[in-house]
């Protein structure tokens, strides 16, 4: 693995891991909604549930993006046309996905529910949308006995952290020895280079993780 496949995993297979497995307990047959799909989080998050036999829908915003979502073992659901929540029901026949992990917060919150299943969770670790969501229907989460929760990285200790890491080297290092999941890079650029790093990364067009190299 080069040091740039290296740099992109810390961050991103750290926050999967903690929220997608240990928050929300995915395993082997369950059904699970990633939002941003092409995102560093979201490929990582694909590439896991593919390895660990968890079927995963995943949203995007343009058909090239919808395309990587499927290369790595998703089903996609492009949210400029179609409404997520309506898919996820048709698919899995009105019973809703297991697990939802979210980075956009207050403005899908409602179709969220809508797309949960009976004792669902929902991980919220993004607030692109909105941190007060307005007219959350407590009944209908109260009827569906959704469990929703969110975390940070940063708020985590350093013994939280340490149990994170001692997981992930034995569950997930494994499958980076061998090749079987490779952190998805968009673009490198030189550390002079962030703005335009920047730049890319908030028009949306990056698939994967967008990686500063420290030269000299």
């Amino acid at each position: 693995m080069s040091m740039i496949e290296a740099a992109a995993i810390a961050e991103t297979f750290f926050t999967v891991w903690a929220n997608l497995f240990q928050m929300a307990k995915a395993k082997r047959g369950d059904r699970v909604l990633i939002h941003g799909g092409t995102s560093g989080i979201g490929t990582t998050a694909l590439m896991l549930c593919a390895a660990f036999g968890i079927e995963c829908f995943a949203t995007a915003g343009s058909e090239d993006k919808c395309a990587a979502v499927a290369a790595l073992g998703g089903q996609p659901i492009n949210y400029r046309t179609d409404d997520f929540a309506a898919v996820i029901l048709s698919q899995t026949r009105g019973r809703g996905v297991d697990i939802i992990l979210d980075i956009m917060g207050a403005s899908y919150f409602k179709s969220n529910l809508t797309a949960l299943a009976r004792d669902g969770r929902l991980v919220v670790i993004g607030f692109l949308g909105g941190a007060i969501a307005d007219g959350v229907d407590l009944q209908a989460m109260a009827l569906k006995r959704a469990t929703i929760t969110g975390s940070t990285m940063r708020a985590r200790t350093a013994q939280e952290k340490a149990r994170i890491a001692a997981e992930l080297r034995a569950q997930v290092w494994p499958l980076l020895a061998s090749g079987q999941c490779r952190p998805v890079i968009d673009q490198v650029f030189r550390l002079e280079d962030a703005p335009l790093a920047h730049a890319r990364m908030e028009r949306g067009d990056h698939i994967g993780k967008i990686v500063l190299q420290v030269t000299g």
